[in-house]
Order: structure tokens, then sequence, then C-alpha cells
């Protein structure tokens, strides 16, 4: 019979796994698999899928939810909320490093030229995750047309929240009107026929009595959750003022946690609506900046919110000290865009379990999937002319950087790391270029 870990051993290993997940959250979820199904067998296949369906259809990073939501199962709510804390801490370290680094020594010409190198690959890495997800999500003709639609709404500047709810409204009508065309698909993520001996959690290991359902605990920890949210915030704006831009960040990150359907691609749209156009907390360079130091660490990609309060809090002084001021942000962008995830899952694991496969209720949650697709793609529409169109005339070299890494990415399965590596190299080896031939005499 495999032995129960204790706690201190599921510690162990969500930390472990905190610092070594790269690869977005395929490559997460793919670790967690290999790893507690197959090897240490925690969890049995068909309860790890069961897990991942559930946390599919939330808004927020899945890959966090699961590590969530399996900590939930072993080890009640103090295991949950320990394992997602261990999972995320190591991103949030490294990225408020990184920003520093960034922000100190950004002017530094061989930093300003890695830059430069990094920023096309960027444009390819979206451009390749609208491609992965949509060949994934647009299954038929009407959700590639919703997914158009989407993206004609956020190119003329409609909201993103607008886009996710008129996609949800839509969703549900399909649902009753053509079912089949919203029947949720398969994520994916290996057989649930697969068996690989006796597991801790196994197919027909009863529900354990913290995870079975009560409306009496769905709406205490539903309460206890949204109470600690407006707890934090009105702290927050206690401390520094209602309009100060913590105050802002809080209300903000608290609203895009709530919309992450489809991964955090989807919402980085929403989140460059707000932190560039609307409060101006960091440039349109400095957005895509961050989500190439965002996909180089360990982690939810959606921690670039992190980086996006630290340019903000650093920019606008909000304690007087910047290096103070950028840490205060990356702690409350971070803070207000996860709790929401713990909350869903320690509140509403046992109910949203209950309702898997009733079609009026993932309908909508196919559409929002659909549309964030066209979203994801405007996204690199909008990278694209801040790369390639910056100054006055077109930027040829960049153009071609990122061609190269999305024929990389699209077919040679390149992993981001490895990418954004090559890519800074070849910023350096054209910074190097020019400034040999700036030296050479002109004849």
């Amino acid at each position: 019979m495999t032995t129960p870990p204790s706690l201190s051993t599921a510690l162990r290993y969500w930390l472990k796994l905190g610092f070594i997940s790269f690869g977005g959250p395929a490559g997460q979820i793919a670790l967690m698999h290999a790893e507690l199904v197959e090897r240490r067998r925690w969890i049995s296949e068909q309860r790890f899928l069961h897990a991942l369906n559930y946390c599919m259809l939330l808004p927020g990073p899945e890959a966090t939810q699961l590590a969530v939501y399996i900590g939930w199962l072993l080890h009640r709510a103090r295991g949950g909320i320990l394992a997602g804390a261990l999972f995320v801490l190591p991103s949030l370290l490294i990225l408020i490093g990184l920003a520093w680094i960034y922000l100190a020594f950004g002017d530094v010409p061989a930093i300003a030229a890695v830059l430069y190198g990094i920023k096309p690959a960027v444009v390819a890495l979206v451009l390749a995750a609208t491609w992965r997800i949509g060949r994934r999500t647009l299954k038929n003709g009407l959700l590639a047309g919703l997914a158009g639609t989407a993206f004609v709404a956020i190119v003329l500047g409609v909201p993103f929240p607008a886009v996710v709810l008129a996609a949800a409204l839509l969703g549900l009508l399909g649902g009753r009107l053509r079912p089949a065309a919203f029947a949720p698909g398969s994520p994916g993520h290996g057989s649930a026929s697969a068996s690989h001996g006796p597991a801790v959690i196994d197919d027909d290991t009863p529900t354990p009595p913290h995870a079975r359902f009560g409306w009496r605990k769905l709406l205490a920890t539903s309460a206890a959750g949204i109470g600690l949210m407006a707890a934090s915030w009105a702290a927050v704006a206690a401390l520094t003022g209602l309009y100060n831009p913590l105050a802002q960040m809080g209300w903000f990150f608290t609203k895009a946690a709530l919309l992450t359907f489809g991964g955090a691609y989807a919402v980085l749209p929403y989140v460059y609506q707000g932190g560039v156009e609307t409060h101006g907390w960091l440039t349109p360079a400095q957005m895509i900046d961050g989500l190439a130091l965002g996909e180089t660490t360990p982690g939810p990609l959606i921690m670039v919110n992190a980086f996006v309060g630290f340019v903000g809090g650093w920019t606008h002084q909000v304690l007087g000290n910047p290096a103070a001021s950028g840490v205060a942000g990356a702690l409350v962008a971070a803070w207000f865009t996860f709790v929401p995830s713990f909350i869903f899952i320690l509140a509403g694991g046992p109910l949203v379990e209950a309702t898997r496969g009733n079609i009026r209720m993932t309908a909508p949650l196919t559409a929002i999937s659909a549309a964030v697709v066209g979203v994801i793609a405007s996204l690199a529409v909008f990278f694209g002319e801040h790369v390639f169109f910056a100054g006055a005339r077109p930027d040829w070299a960049a153009m071609a950087i990122a061609a190269a890494a999305a024929w990389a990415l699209l077919r040679w399965q390149t992993g981001p790391v490895k990418l954004l590596a090559a890519c800074a190299m070849a910023g350096l080896v054209l910074h190097y270029a020019k400034g040999i031939n700036a030296l050479m005499p002109i004849n």
C-alpha cells in the first residue's frame, strides 16, 4: 500500500517545483504529472485529470490551482495554502530581483542590446501561444468566428471585461441552442485509463471529509475569502491613501485575477490596457520587457503582474524610496492576483466537481476560451507595433529575429528559455556589429 506523504515531505516537493517549473502551464502540469502520478503515486491518473479539468474551468493560473488542489486533498486547507504559496514564491522573489536589475541598470548598453534581441522573441512567443491555444480551442467555425470577433473588438478598443462578458452570454445561449458546438474538449494531458499502480488518492478512494460539499462550508469559506480580500485592500488604502497607486493596483489586479480565463496570455491585454494606457504604471516597451523576464523565470507566467506592480511602484515612488516602492508594488500585485485562486479551490472545489459535465455550465467557459484566442492575437499586434515600428523606419532586424523565433517555436518546439537566450545573444551580436561599423572610416 502506498504511504501518504507527510506534510513536510509534501512541502519540500512544492518548494522544489517552484524552482524548476519552467515551460509555462503545460510544462508545469507535465512536471506534476510525472512526479505525483507516475513516480510518487500521491494521486491517480483519473483523479489528477479530474482536478485538472476543474482548474481549467476557473479563472486564474491552472497550474498553481492544481498544486493548491492536490495539496488540499492531501493535507486539508493548510496543505493547499502552503502548496500554492511555495509554488509561486520562488518566481516572485526571482522576478523582483530581475525587475530591480532592469530598472537600475537597464540603460547600460549591453543590457539594452540584450533587451533589443528579446523583444522580438516576445512577439513570437505570443504568436505561438495564439496558434497553440487556437488549435486546441477552435474546434469549429462558430468558435473560430467568435475568436475573430473578439480580435476585432479588442483592436477597436472594446474593454477586455466587456469581451469576456459578451462571450459568456453567447456561450450561455449557444449551450442551449447548439450544445454540441460548445462541448468541452479533452485537456490532452494523458489518458485516464493509464495505470501506474495504487495511489494514495486512487480512483476509488472516497472523497476526504474536508473535501465533501456542504452549503454551510461553501458559504463560510467564501465569506472568509472575500473578507480577507476586502480587509487586505482596505489596509492598503488606509496606509497609503485611497488614490495611491498601491490601492489602485489592489483593485485592478483583483479584477484581472477574475478575468484570467485561458491562461496568462488571455489577461495580458487587460493588464496592458490598465497598466500602460489607463494608469501609466509603465510604458509599452517596459511591458514587453516584463513579459520577457516572466518567460525566463520559473512559476506561473501571470507573475508578470508583479513586474507591472514593481515598475509602477518604482516609477510613482509610492513609498519614497524607489526599491522599497517597487517591492511594495510587486507584493501588492502578487497578493491580489493569486489569493482569488486559493479561494476558488478551498471554497468551490466540491461544488464545481459535482457539476462537471453539465453543458449549461461549461458552454460559457468554452466560448470565453474561444474569445481569448482572438484577444491573445491582438496582444501580438500591440507588441509588434511597438517593437517593429517604434522609430521612423520599420525595424527589419527585429522582424527577422521575430520570424526566426516563431519558426523555432512552431517547427522545432524550442523552449522559451533557450529561445530567449538565443535572441538575447542575437541582440548582443547586432549591437557589437553596429559598434564596429561606427568605428570604420567612411570611404
